[in-house]
């Protein structure tokens, strides 16, 4: 039984034998290699000395793979720094767009097609309701994450919403902070309605492939999408934040999540994982669940994205193109002064653990005990 497991032991300890027994992609390869090298002597180091009290420590290099528990504090906080000066002093809402677990299987077999729909459906909705109930163009921040609380497949798209917009591109219209901002079930058939009509003509344009034993021809993909068209997709909309600093805490924690973070694993005896999760059917009660090692990766590596998939994505207003210049304008119709919040302070890794009061100097390299991953790895 490791003391303090992680994943990176986790993946140290079975993921050889994992990879002979199970079918997987280069990308998935590619993160289990990185994460089990990450913070090892195997991507060498830095020697560094407290400028204080003189100590010496080594500082394993990172694997920098977005997969990977570890890492992307770094990439978060420069996220975060630049987002802070593209918040508007309104309250903001949060959407989340779920699918059917019919729809699955497309997300496993044709992931960079499915997620790329997925986003353009739910950015749509919000940008169509919007402009057909409130008469505004909004604007919104949209986030993929493609698990649940036990590893398993739930694709589902969370969104950060100013609450106000552009009408008619003259003035600035305010959402009314008592409100939901837009009807969830408008939000859902409209965002149904764009999805299932997207992924039937990704088919038939021959973008959406699926292997034969998966579907095999139109009138299986036409049963599949009638059968999940047929069900009510969930969406949800929160009650708005308080303020701009209240988005930024939250995107914080969420635009940079990964599948499992190593706080929630709390036991490995080399065959079996314990973690916790959270029960949201039962009061959002935390529990633990334990899953053979095999499963356990099996399920991390369904979350694993192709390479250079965008998870973060801007639609309406906030769309890459016009993103400064409506924000500048926007702020202009509002009024008022506004100070951009502060983003939440990251993790001095420089301050020395002996003294506490030093700080770390390098002084010298430790070279690595192999080639460190190729430059995909790190997508």
């Amino acid at each position: 039984m490791i003391a303090e497991p992680d994943l990176g032991a986790i993946v140290r300890a079975r993921s050889e034998t994992f990879l002979r027994n199970h079918r997987t992609t280069a990308a998935q390869r590619k993160a289990l290699r990185a994460i089990g090298a990450c913070r090892t002597p195997a991507l060498g180091g830095q020697r560094q000395q407290c400028d204080r009290c003189g100590q010496e420590h080594i500082q394993w290099h990172s694997c920098r793979n977005r997969a990977c528990p570890r890492c992307g504090a770094a990439a978060r906080a420069r996220w975060l720094e630049a987002r802070q000066g593209e918040l508007l002093p309104v309250p903001y809402f949060h959407v989340v767009f779920t699918v059917p677990e019919t729809l699955n299987v497309l997300a496993l077999h044709a992931p960079r097609v499915f997620y790329d729909l997925l986003f353009r459906a739910a950015g749509g909705a919000l940008v169509d309701v919007a402009q057909s109930r409130l008469d505004i163009r909004p604007g919104c921040l949209c986030v993929l994450h493609t698990w649940g609380q036990t590893l398993t497949l739930h694709p589902h798209i969370h969104c950060v919403v100013p609450g106000g917009g552009f009408s008619h591109g003259r003035q600035w219209r305010s959402v009314a902070k008592s409100t939901f901002f837009l009807p969830v079930t408008v939000l859902s058939r409209r965002f149904r309605s764009l999805l299932i009509r997207s992924l039937r003509a990704a088919w038939r344009e021959g973008t959406l492939k699926l292997p034969e034993h998966v579907l095999a021809d139109a009138l299986a993909l036409d049963l599949l999408l009638a059968r999940a068209a047929a069900t009510d997709w969930v969406v949800y909309c929160k009650p708005p934040f308080g303020g701009p600093q209240q988005v930024l805490a939250y995107l914080a924690n969420y635009t940079h999540r990964i599948a499992i973070s190593n706080s929630r694993i709390v036991s490995f005896d080399g065959e079996r994982v314990g973690f916790r999760y959270r029960d949201y059917a039962h009061g959002n009660a935390e529990k633990l669940l334990t899953l053979d090692v095999d499963e356990f990766l099996r399920r991390f590596l369904l979350h694993v994205l192709p390479p250079r998939l965008v998870r973060i994505r801007y639609y309406g207003f906030l769309a890459n193109r016009t993103r400064a210049r409506s924000i500048d304008l926007a702020r202009q119709m509002i009024g008022g002064r506004f100070h951009p919040p502060v983003p939440p302070p990251s993790t001095d890794d420089h301050r020395c653990p002996r003294c506490g009061t030093g700080t770390l100097r390098v002084v010298g390299l430790v070279p690595a005990e192999r080639p460190p991953p190729s430059p995909e790895d790190s997508l």
